[in-house]
């Protein structure tokens, strides 16, 4: 598949999350249940594809002739943090009244523009990145998966990889293996392996010590949902990658579609946050490795507060006090090599 998410044949076509890097499995979804089971087990994940999720779910249930708005606010609920669910719903529900083939072509229309918009998102970033780091070639450090399987077919975080390695600039990328669904490490080394750009896998916990080291230039990451002030939510351990590096000197930049911002939460307190299952931390591969009585706290996301975020990039330009401003000006301090 050219992308991590499409239609065809009537069908939601996505490339089954849970299964890579071992199997490259592709999903034909037929049904409203079999995509809100998708989104909800990982199938398919990412701000920007869940996005694309909740349109074309609107799409299914609507060329199905099925209670569509039922429908749609289950897509909608299926996960609570990432904005662009419910934004992808609301959009082709607002062709409802046009038609199953409206909803199916504007649902269509948001994939097309998601590679346009995290391209240029991307680019953006990569400029943005240019001007804060001195050193050549750069090593980057990265959380969770923002690259195409994130999205319909480009990268939002990653996207800013793919455009910094066709230019030479990239030595390394360090890869947080991401606990405890492993997102890093399944799903990020497998892109940057197809994508031939050097890169090494390390414990969530080594990221501190590798920046302490001098080996990070940049950490780059994705969001779920920005609030209004620029507070991030994205995977959980992004917050204390952002202390790490405010602490070491490091540029932290955020890099994701604009309607990843949440323009009605003045800040990121108001951000709900998803509690996963308490067996992804008390089980490996299905075996039990904690006692059976342990108590379990497993966040999915955490909250990283604007005033540590070098800038939250996306395919206007940077955001500042709360505004999205064109282009890309450097918004903080230039680093040594």
């Amino acid at each position: 598949m050219r992308r991590t998410i499409d239609w065809a044949d009537g069908a939601i076509v996505i490339v089954d999350q849970t299964a890579l890097p071992r199997d490259y499995r592709v999903l034909e979804l037929r049904s409203v249940g079999e995509l809100v089971d998708a989104v909800k087990r990982l199938a398919v994940r990412g701000a920007p594809a869940l996005g694309a999720a909740g349109a074309l779910g609107v799409a299914l249930s609507a060329q199905h002739r099925g209670d569509v708005r039922a429908d749609a606010d289950l897509i909608a609920h299926a996960r609570p943090t990432a904005v662009n669910l419910a934004w992808g719903v609301e959009r082709a529900l607002s062709k409802l009244d046009q038609g199953p083939d409206a909803v199916l072509a504007e649902a269509l229309a948001l994939l097309d523009e998601d590679e346009h918009l995290n391209k240029t998102a991307s680019k953006h970033a990569a400029d943005v990145v240019l001007a804060e780091c001195a050193r050549r070639p750069l090593r980057l450090l990265t959380h969770c998966n923002a690259g195409r399987l994130a999205t319909v077919g480009w990268g939002s975080a990653l996207g800013v990889v793919w455009h910094l390695h066709e230019r030479g600039l990239v030595e390394e990328v360090l890869v947080d293996e991401t606990r405890p669904l492993l997102q890093g490490a399944r799903l990020t080394a497998w892109e940057l392996d197809q994508a031939e750009v050097p890169y090494r896998v390390q414990p969530d916990g080594a990221a501190a010590a590798a920046m302490a080291r001098g080996m990070v230039d940049c950490v780059l990451v994705g969001a779920d949902r920005i609030a209004a002030n620029g507070d991030v939510a994205n995977k959980i351990g992004t917050y204390g990658l952002a202390i790490a590096a405010r602490h070491h000197g490091v540029p932290f930049v955020v890099v994701a579609p604009s309607s990843t911002v949440d323009s009605t939460l003045a800040d990121g307190a108001g951000i709900a946050i998803e509690e996963r299952d308490a067996r992804e931390l008390t089980e490996y591969g299905g075996v039990p490795i904690t006692p059976v009585a342990a108590r379990v706290f497993n966040p999915a996301f955490d909250v990283t507060p604007h005033d540590l975020v070098t800038a939250v990039v996306t395919e206007h330009g940077v955001l500042r006090d709360g505004v999205l401003r064109g282009g890309v000006r450097s918004p903080g301090r230039r680093r040594s090599p």
